[in-house]
């Protein structure tokens, strides 16, 4: 019976699993990361809420994993995130062999062929910048791809049968139960339903009158859909992390619907909208030779599958309309919209497999015309079939490169630590708080810091989880609602000052006008002194000693983000700051020393330590 077994297993669709969980595993960041990273991997640990509209599709799919008996909590998670992509990517190989169905045996050629391009669609696509990137650390975006694919994959099975005959809406019931779960990953991914139901009404649009089918398949839809009931039902256990406590229907709206971001709309004119347009970049993804595939493969099927390349632009079009023309976002968040047009490139590295495929099949039978020796053909065939995914990866393989990447780890951490023991620590930005969330929630780290968050600090919801820290706030007695952050920030910073340390990160120290206060620099954080305190506010020079800085000091570690490198200027800044009262206090060596590791943790400020030393006069 094994052996039996073993015979029906496909190795090229295993490779294309394996292969891609290979590579993000190489690539995998060891620990938590910036921007969402450590907000996610706490809601994952306490199957919680992360921030609007809270994934609880994403969140319970990651739970399993942090029972593995290796690695932190934020490495298990990343795991998880790692397999997801493969998964994508496998799912590529299955859309693709079957929309090659039949056309081996037309061409003449060896089903090999098919599998061997599948394998190549599936590979091209785990090296794209943006898959790679969302595989290798927590990210939800790899898991709505293969949603994607398994729901297409359905849809295409019911087409077969529905013209073989043989209809079985058993298929339609699954992809509607797939695609309701889908909204528990993200809800960009009613884009798609346009081009499901494009796909399942040109075969008989009369379809929409079967009352029963449509029943069963809208109940299916529900029952998927009901993945979002974790929200409420969570909230009512006030997990660690309860984003938007969605107890209430209130509460869930606001929190599902996303009501608590900001509604403003920019003025968009043709620069922004270009570049919003560019958000989505066949070409940035697979290279202009995969958009040259893409376009080939789409031609060479279009006769025999109309509808399914034309789903492909039905879909493509939904994405630009809400997310380009829409959502109009502003031009410095932009490539935040970037992760929601995974779905898209997965459906374009089909497209990529089927265009390898025939210009594959064409070399070979041109290779046989010409007498070329069969080995070596089929070797050069082989060797250029894979240059694209080779190409992909060689391109893309150093900046998503993160297995080294403890940057995010260590600034969360050394933020933790330079606070004196009780302190009330505010933060401001998501790559500021998330890291520290993680490492003090699901790490246990300096478990007497209440870390408050200052955006939320307007937000019920948020107050509810510090009942320590404002359960008699002057905060509730305010209306939330018209107050800014910041002045929320003065208002309890006020009341909290005579009893317990009150510390402010580098961004909030920059954000928020603290005009009755002086600060005590304490590395890269700042303790309030009222400006009526006998107390000295010379730089507190220990707390460097204790910091552990690891990635980019010798410049071991390649990958850099936006707030990667953000991080390592709040170090170099913090040392300039530092400098400039120890020299302003007569303390040249202490002050020099600091500019000179400022310089060498960012060789980029130079001019600001230049700018320093010739103000106060010094060589």
């Amino acid at each position: 019976m094994l052996d039996k077994f073993s015979k029906q297993l496909d190795p090229y669709a295993i490779s294309a699993f394996i292969i891609p969980l290979f590579i993000y595993l190489l690539t995998l960041a060891p620990s938590v990361t910036f921007f969402d990273s450590g907000e996610f991997i706490t809601a994952v640990s306490c199957l919680g809420s992360p921030h609007s509209p809270g994934y609880p599709l994403f969140v319970n799919y990651a739970k399993p994993f942090t029972w593995l008996p290796f690695g932190s909590v934020a490495f298990r998670v990343n795991f998880a995130t790692a397999v997801s992509g493969a998964l994508a990517c496998f799912g590529v190989y299955l859309l693709t062999r079957w929309l090659l169905r039949g056309e081996e045996s037309a061409s003449g050629n060896n089903p090999v062929l098919g599998r061997l391009t599948a394998v190549c669609a599936a590979l091209a696509f785990t090296c794209t910048p943006r898959l790679w990137l969302q595989s290798n650390h927590d990210k939800p975006y790899p898991l709505v791809a293969f949603l994607v694919a398994t729901t297409l994959y359905l849809v295409f099975r019911w087409r077969e049968s529905y013209d073989a005959g043989a209809e079985r809406p058993s298929y339609i019931y699954a992809a509607a139960f797939i695609a309701g779960l889908s909204t528990g990953a993200h809800q960009t991914v009613v884009l798609m339903i346009p081009a499901y139901a494009f796909l399942i009404l040109t075969k008989d649009w009369r379809i929409i009158f079967r009352v029963r089918d449509f029943i069963i398949a809208f109940t299916c839809g529900l029952l998927g859909f009901a993945i979002n009931l974790h929200l409420p039902i969570r909230a009512t256990k006030m997990p660690l992390l309860n984003w938007g406590n969605a107890q209430t229907k209130d509460q869930f709206l606001w929190h599902f619907l996303r009501r608590g971001y900001p509604t403003e709309q920019v003025d968009r004119d043709l620069s922004l909208l270009w570049s919003q347009i560019n958000a989505f970049s066949v070409p940035f993804e697979f290279t202009a030779a995969g958009m040259f595939l893409m376009i080939v493969g789409m031609i060479a099927i279009f006769m025999r599958r109309k509808a399914e390349v034309i789903s492909y632009f039905i879909a493509l079009t939904c994405f630009l309309l809400v997310i380009v023309g829409y959502f109009n976002t502003p031009a410095e968040t932009i490539f935040l919209t970037e992760e929601f047009f995974t779905p898209i490139y997965l459906f374009s590295a089909v497209f990529i497999g089927v265009g390898i495929f025939f210009l594959a099949s064409r070399l070979l039978n041109l290779g046989i015309l010409q007498r070329v020796t069969p080995g070596v053909l089929k070797f050069n065939v082989a060797l250029l079939m894979f240059s694209l995914p080779a190409v992909i990866c060689a391109k893309n393989y150093i900046k998503n490169d993160q297995h080294l990447n403890y940057i995010a780890y260590d600034y969360g951490s050394n933020v933790i630590r330079s606070a004196p023991q009780g302190a009330v620590l505010y933060t401001w930005g998501d790559s500021g708080a998330f890291p520290l969330w993680y490492i003090q929630g699901v790490e246990r780290m300096r478990e007497d810091l209440d870390i408050v968050h200052t955006p939320h600090l307007v937000f019920d919801w948020y107050l509810d989880a510090f009942p320590r820290v404002f359960t008699n706030s002057v905060l509730r007695r305010l209306p939330l609602d018209s107050i800014s952050p910041e002045n929320a920030l003065l208002y309890a910073a006020g009341e909290q000052y005579p009893s317990r340390p009150i510390v402010v990160d580098y961004s909030t120290r920059y954000s928020v006008p603290f005009r009755e206060y002086r600060f005590l620099q304490r590395g890269v954080v700042y303790q309030l002194v009222a400006d009526n305190a006998q107390m000295k506010t010379s730089p507190d020079l220990s707390v460097w000693d204790i910091y552990a800085i690891r990635g980019f000091m010798g410049n071991e570690m390649f990958f850099r983000d936006l707030d990667t490198g953000k991080a390592i200027l709040i170090y170099a800044n913090s040392r300039i700051e530092g400098a400039e009262t120890l020299i302003a206090e007569n303390r040249l060596g202490e002050g020099i020393e600091n500019l000179r590791i400022a310089a060498m943790i960012a060789p980029e400020v130079a001019p600001e330590v230049a700018q320093v030393l010739a103000r106060f006069g010094v060589r």
